[in-house]
């Protein structure tokens, strides 16, 4: 049990959803990937299925459509899990000032679009909360 709780420590599992949005908060969560900024060397991957994720990316300000679609996905994802709310618009709505029940964020990273660097030190604060 020590080395599973260990093993996801240092190798965390991000997945990506999207709800509904300007496409601005995704570019920048896919730079994080990139070799420019290269978030792999820190023992995170992106990861295609919910169901092998550690932590969860929340962009875009959730339109009642996508809002139930992103909530079915998160509910796939194995405990522990984390999630990270990427820009205003997963925060608070944004300038659509969209409304209703969220998926609650345990980390928020602000900005419209935060910028890589940002967006690193919020998945670093992830880990953080994995790890109790």
């Amino acid at each position: 049990m020590n080395l599973i709780k260990l093993a996801r420590e240092r190798s965390a599992w991000v997945y990506l959803i999207s709800q509904g949005t300007c496409n601005g908060c995704e570019l920048e969560c896919l730079a994080c990937f990139a070799p420019r900024y290269d978030i792999e060397r820190l023992g995170m991957k992106l990861v295609k299925s919910p169901r092998h994720a550690d932590i969860v990316i929340l962009t875009g300000c959730g339109t009642e459509k996508a809002r139930e679609k992103a909530r079915r996905v998160f509910e796939q994802v194995p405990e522990p899990k984390v999630a990270v709310a990427i820009g205003a618009c997963a925060i608070n709505g944004g300038i659509f000032k969209c409304k209703g029940p969220r998926i609650e964020a345990q980390v928020k990273v602000p900005g419209c679009p935060p910028s890589p660097d940002e967006i690193i030190e919020g998945l670093r604060k992830a880990v953080k909360c994995l790890k109790r």
